[in-house]
């Protein structure tokens, strides 16, 4: 089924819609992004363990797994611009969420507003995908894409960084060594107190997606999308979910699944996750790393818009991809975790400008924020080799690819908690046999056709 529009938005319509849409984009970037930082400030505020603190992803990531199916009838229902305000008053509803939680310092309710703000995101995400498309000229539609990509990752690079910069301040007092010192009220007390500091982000964020939302209901963004006339158009949810058994023969497409699933797992564990890696080696800027793998990944996104499909296609992009994450996956788990001559070597230079002032990595930290590089093609590339050539089951084969999403809620988690047994660094041989994984699809599994 293919996207239409009947007549061209004006110059200025147009402007109005891009910008609106690429804010949009931003908010995805923003909100997800924040995960890296609030899973150790929750650690502490909680008194979580690690394993305890990776459920942050879990809730999150879950929700994608939960509405992949019902999203597209949401939207049948509603529009795609209602569909967008109704998102956006959902991500409202789970950022405010969080102030109960903060007062009341229950690990539970937190988890609660993630998964509806992971819910309003995954709306949102299905809803927003389609104008990009038909808010402009559709042989230009890969640029706009693009635009809306480094919208969304630039808002990785800042999201942690902000996050951090308000509630992550001072946290020496925090540190177990001190708190062990404290009687139970006393530490209660500071507790409290450390967690209240997210009352005001959150509240503001509330704020600000609510504006957002009622901007948006009122703008130039059409709310129906004239789509041509598909014979296979399933109106139930029951007959959409008749189509996942025939879908899953595909074997190219069954194992794009696999692959999508466990390369999203391993992207948030390059993200949030490190985290963890960062606090288990006493970095006292381990909240911020995921800023780092941000700007990794928007690096890796530029390349790819000026090299793909001009230089190499999208299947080689996922090979050399792949390849890379392997071996960054392998100096992750075998480098040194206090020698930083690598990272220093190469950015070191940066301290030297006037306001630079930037922490040298080590080694291994180095090696898990190049991943953002390495991660950054996978996405774009993986779907059009899942996709390719399964005629009526493509919108069922695009619901179960989100529905991989959910590696992202299992993966961490397990990296948690064997990096509780066997440390940190060694949990992160994981991350090998699934870029091998994803090497074998790049080559060989894509062209299985059953």
């Amino acid at each position: 089924m293919m996207n239409s529009i009947t007549t061209g938005p004006s110059r200025s319509n147009y402007l109005l819609s891009i910008s609106i849409i690429g804010v949009l984009y931003f908010i995805f970037g923003f909100v997800t992004w924040l995960n890296g930082s609030l899973m150790p400030f929750l650690q502490t505020a909680c008194e979580l363990t690690p394993f305890q603190a990776s459920l942050v992803t879990l809730a999150f990531y879950i929700a994608y797994f939960v509405m992949a199916l019902p999203s597209s009838f949401v939207l049948k229902k509603t529009g795609y611009k209602n569909g967008v305000f109704i998102g956006l008053l959902i991500m409202a509803v789970g950022a405010l969420i969080f102030i109960p939680a903060a007062y009341t310092r229950q690990f539970g309710i937190f988890l609660a507003g993630l998964f509806v703000l992971g819910t309003g995101l995954a709306l949102l995400q299905t809803a927003t995908n389609p104008f990009v498309t038909i808010i402009g000229p559709r042989e230009s539609a890969a640029k706009r894409m693009a635009i809306m990509g480094v919208c969304n990752k630039m808002a990785g690079v800042f999201s942690p960084l902000v996050l951090t910069a308000l509630i992550m301040h001072g946290m020496d007092k925090f540190s177990e060594n001190n708190l062990a010192l404290l009687s139970p009220d006393q530490k209660d007390l500071l507790l409290n107190q450390l967690a209240s500091r997210i009352v005001g982000p959150y509240t503001a964020m509330a704020v600000i997606l609510a504006i957002f939302a009622v901007l948006v209901k009122f703008s130039a963004l059409p709310n129906q999308i004239e789509v041509e006339h598909d014979e296979d158009e399933h109106n139930t949810l029951k007959d959409f979910v008749k189509q996942i058994p025939g879908a899953l023969k595909i074997r190219h497409l069954l194992f794009g699944i696999i692959t999508l699933f466990v390369y999203v797992g391993v992207e948030v564990m390059a993200r949030d996750s490190l985290t963890q890696f960062g606090r288990s080696l006493h970095l006292d800027y381990a909240s911020r790393l995921t800023a780092y793998t941000m700007a990794f990944m928007v690096f890796g996104y530029i390349l790819g818009i000026i090299l793909i499909p001009k230089i190499i296609s999208q299947s080689k992009a996922l090979v050399i991809s792949a390849i890379l994450g392997a071996f960054f996956a392998l100096g992750a788990a075998l480098s040194s975790t206090t020698d930083s001559n690598l990272f220093g070597g190469i950015f070191g230079w940066l301290n030297s400008i006037p306001g630079f002032n930037i922490p040298i990595l080590p080694n291994a930290v180095f090696f898990v924020t190049l991943l953002g590089w390495a991660n950054a093609l996978m996405w774009p590339a993986i779907w059009p080799l899942a996709l390719d050539g399964i005629g009526k089951y493509t919108k069922i084969g695009s619901a179960l690819l989100i529905m991989g999403i959910a590696g992202g809620a299992l993966i961490p988690p397990t990296y948690a908690k064997l990096g509780q047994s066997i440390g940190f660094q060694q949990a992160l041989w994981i991350m090998v046999p699934i870029y091998f994984f994803i090497i074998y699809y790049a080559v060989a599994g894509h062209k299985v056709r059953k």
